[in-house]
């Protein structure tokens, strides 16, 4: 019997075994799919126009052109646009965080009697589509005077993740004790203080969640930035990629360069953050 008991739990194990090769297998094929794109834009960045129509797709560059990556750099203004793009999108990213954090906490935390009404006419903003919203944000900007400047860009880009910043947040701030807050309104703690000192550093791991889902729209946003800026000085990358797009000929190879130098920063924070992101949803798929 002790040898039949051994042999079955030996085929487990064998299986089990099995069953993970296969499981790593099909990760691996997932995971290269997936990193196939990246890879074959690396590899478009340092083509001239003859290999891009002349060879095939899947084709190495015979010469790799790195120069296109330092004549975007400094001939077509990519310097100017990657700045701008890194910095509207930090002030947007750190500007909705905040707001949604002051209004999750009011929401969940103190009790007044429109707190639902105001949670209901922020959700009502997830339905509203961008691009009905075009030309009312656009006469209600050129009356303040706004349009053609980087403010413009901030708050549209506040304003249309606020509500999936607070949706995202809410699920996180129910699952926070109130013991603690109590205890410290027990202690003499003003609101500011509990907010500031033990509710925000408490909400990391959602806050990174929502940081990298921010980003990644603001960074790759391009209707509103086409829209309200028209000046080069306040361009962001995504519209910046149409200057080397002409009426007679088009400098593919600087297009694919700008595309991997806009690709690198959201790489970047996700593997920063892909700890912090997956604690947030982690944490914030738990309710009670």
């Amino acid at each position: 019997m002790a040898q039949i008991q051994n042999g079955g739990q030996s085929e487990k194990s064998m299986l089990a075994r099995i069953g993970m090769i296969l499981l790593y297998i099909c990760l691996i094929v997932v995971a290269l799919f997936q990193l196939y794109p990246l890879i074959w834009l690396a590899m478009f960045s340092l083509k001239t126009n003859t290999e891009v129509f002349g060879l095939s797709p899947f084709a190495l560059p015979q010469d790799p052109q790195w120069v296109n990556y330092l004549n975007v750099w400094e001939n077509g203004n990519i310097n100017v646009y990657f700045f701008n793009s890194v910095w509207i999108t930090v002030t947007s990213v750190i500007l909705t965080l905040l707001l949604a954090s002051f209004v999750t906490f009011a929401i969940t935390r103190m009790n007044w009697k429109l707190n639902k009404l105001t949670l209901g006419l922020f959700m009502v903003g997830l339905m509203v589509p961008i691009h009905s919203a075009l030309i009312p944000l656009f006469s209600f900007f050129l009356e303040l005077n706004i349009v053609n400047h980087p403010l413009s860009l901030i708050l549209a880009y506040t304003a249309f993740n606020l509500p999936l910043t607070i949706m995202i947040l809410l699920g996180f701030y129910y699952t926070l004790p109130k013991e603690i807050e109590e205890a410290a309104v027990v202690d003499g703690c003003s609101v500011h203080r509990i907010f500031f000192q033990i509710t925000l550093p408490m909400t990391t791991p959602v806050m990174a969640t929502t940081a990298i889902i921010n980003m990644i729209y603001n960074w790759n946003e391009f209707v509103f930035v086409n829209t309200f800026i028209s000046s080069d000085k306040w361009k962001t990358l995504t519209v910046g990629i149409q200057n080397f797009i002409g009426q007679y000929s088009t400098d593919w190879g600087a297009i694919g360069a700008t595309l991997m130098i806009s690709i690198i920063p959201v790489l970047i924070a996700f593997l920063v953050l892909s700890d912090r992101i997956v604690e947030g949803i982690a944490a914030g798929s738990v309710k009670g």
